[in-house]
């Protein structure tokens, strides 16, 4: 039973087109450690992206079998980098970028930042990456900022990081920047002025990231990825909910792959998908042409269905990607039964 489960998410393969990068960040709670870690769900979940910056690495050579682990899942060669043990007490971790060699290649420019006023408890990670297919540069920098007992500790560190974007230019050298992590913020904070002040936008502006510990809930908004708004238009953003894409439940997922959900970014026409298949085979289509898909359809199509106007319709597209209709009940207002007469309008693509 657990091995037809096993190849049952297997089967959950992402899409994107060539030539088009998808760029994530994922605080993948204390990888590393002896703590019964699901690491190929975590290989599942990171064969999503074609670039993730990874936030709470315990232990180096847990990178390394999560390359090898995602590896083995995509047929593909994957590299990595790792920063060196960071922190201020006993307690310390690194940070890491791991990509997928045919769509992305490291630049030059991996360095922790110096940081003179001693503000930072992890000192932020930067590196400069190219697109294989465009030519294209750009500067990730990541970070995780402390938690401490309440915002206010949060504070100087969200006021450097604007210092720290403009430190940023230097190494980006025109090139745009994304600083991306865990903040333990949300974007609306007044605490942002300063960043946004140098013409950073964040990514996500609604949902939730850190799953909660109710079932099917997630509360704040705390990761997120800041880009240079003058020169980056991103053709996709969003959370992916990983637990829709996996045999575990709400509270396995939260215990035994982490209890944040993945944010993510895509350049240069790169949208994240999803299709079902069957060892790396696409399903034959059953659908009509003129069906209405939860992950593709615009809004206007989407409020054609039952109990779906413009407001819902937008919740529906921010929420993407759907793994299936049933977690519509995920949308304000929409209870098992409207959910139900959605599915039975036969208006939904199989």
């Amino acid at each position: 039973m657990v091995a037809r489960l096993f190849v049952a998410w297997l089967a959950l393969l992402p899409l994107s087109t060539q030539a088009d990068v998808l760029i994530g960040s994922w605080n993948i709670k204390h990888l590393g450690w002896d703590n019964d870690k699901a690491i190929p769900q975590v290989a599942h979940v990171t064969n999503h992206f074609d670039l993730l910056a990874i936030q709470e690495l315990m232990d180096a050579s847990a990178l390394a079998r999560l390359e090898r682990e995602v590896e083995a899942l995509s047929g593909e060669a994957w590299s990595s980098m790792a920063s060196r043990e960071l922190g201020h007490s006993s307690y310390t971790e690194h940070y890491a970028f791991l990509w997928r060699e045919s769509e992305v290649t490291y630049e030059d420019g991996a360095v922790v930042y110096l940081d003179h006023g001693d503000v930072f408890s992890r000192e932020p990670y930067s590196a400069r990456f190219r697109d294989v297919e465009t030519n294209d540069l750009y500067t990730v920098g990541t970070v995780h900022v402390v938690y401490g007992e309440s915002i206010s500790d949060r504070l100087p560190e969200i006021g450097a990081l604007a210092d720290y974007w403009q430190w940023l230019e230097e190494i980006a050298h025109g090139s745009p920047r994304l600083l991306i992590g865990d903040f333990n913020l949300a974007p609306d904070h007044d605490g942002w002025t300063a960043l946004r002040a140098l013409g950073a936008e964040p990514a996500i502006t609604d949902g939730r990231t850190t799953l909660a510990t109710t079932a099917d809930s997630y509360s704040n908004l705390y990761d997120n990825i800041w880009f240079d708004a003058s020169i980056l238009d991103p053709s996709d953003r969003g959370i992916l909910r990983f637990p829709d894409l996996l045999p575990l439940d709400h509270q396995e997922a939260r215990d035994r792959i982490s209890d944040h959900a993945p944010v993510y970014v895509g350049l240069h026409g790169a949208k994240l998908e999803l299709e079902h298949a069957v060892s790396g085979t696409p399903m034959p289509s059953t659908s009509r042409p003129d069906c209405i898909d939860l992950n593709t359809s615009r809004g206007s199509r989407l409020d054609q269905l039952p109990h779906i106007g413009p407001a819902r319709a937008e919740d529906i597209v921010e929420e993407r990607p759907w793994a299936s209709a049933d977690h519509l009940t995920r949308v304000n207002g929409l209870g098992t039964a409207r959910v139900q007469e959605i599915q039975a309008s036969d208006l939904l693509c199989q």
